[in-house]
């Protein structure tokens, strides 16, 4: 039993060292796509380092929350699934900067970039995916590095047709499609920390009468 709980007790600062990582792995890759992007004149790797820049942020609160009663950590996945619809309406704002400007992006930037972001998002993934299973807290920031890994490839797939056709639209497409992604993923984390703020406390948290 001592064994045991030495383990449980270990979880908080084991999060933590995960959470520290991919907090600066999205950091640093959040500049490069960014640069990247506008360099590129491309709407999925500007969609895709928007998306990094946000990740940071909700892995910070994450790395918060850690240790923390189940408010809190609903808390913390609640701000990721709003942080998350909020840049899928950034993205659809791209894609009519890109409708009105006509910009082609660059097939090859768009390319070596996200492979270099997909590298870094699968070893983020994997990390993640060992504590996933702790609890909400640890299971959003999983959700959202496995958005990460979906979009990188989104990203290789539109600069190949880019390539191919020589056309925006693809880039413009799969912004889109990123977008919806955020949304769909940002509405079920929203849903499960609505329903862990609204669930009773356990009876052992609840007022005693008198007191």
């Amino acid at each position: 039993m001592r064994d045991c709980c030495e383990i449980r007790a270990d979880v908080p600062e084991r999060q933590r060292r995960v959470l520290r990582t991919v907090l600066w792995i999205n950091a640093a890759m959040f500049l490069a796509e960014l640069g990247a992007g506008l360099l590129a004149h491309s709407t999925s790797l500007i969609a895709d380092s928007a998306d990094m820049l946000g990740d940071a942020i909700v892995y910070g609160f994450s790395l918060y929350v850690v240790g923390r009663g189940v408010t809190w950590r609903a808390r913390g996945a609640l701000l990721k699934g709003i942080v998350m619809a909020a840049f899928g309406l950034g993205v659809l704002a791209d894609v009519a900067r890109k409708l009105a400007g006509g910009l082609v992006p660059s097939a090859e930037l768009m390319g070596t970039v996200g492979l270099v972001a997909l590298a870094a998002n699968l070893f983020c993934l994997i990390l993640l995916a060992r504590r996933r299973a702790d609890d909400l807290n640890m299971r959003s920031a999983w959700v959202c590095s496995r958005n990460d890994v979906a979009a990188n490839v989104g990203v290789l797939l539109a600069a190949m047709a880019v390539a191919l056709t020589g056309s925006a639209w693809p880039d413009i497409l799969m912004g889109l499609l990123i977008a919806t992604l955020f949304g769909v993923s940002a509405v079920s984390v929203i849903r499960a920390a609505r329903r862990e703020l609204a669930a009773p406390p356990p009876p052992a948290l609840l007022s005693t009468p008198g007191v």
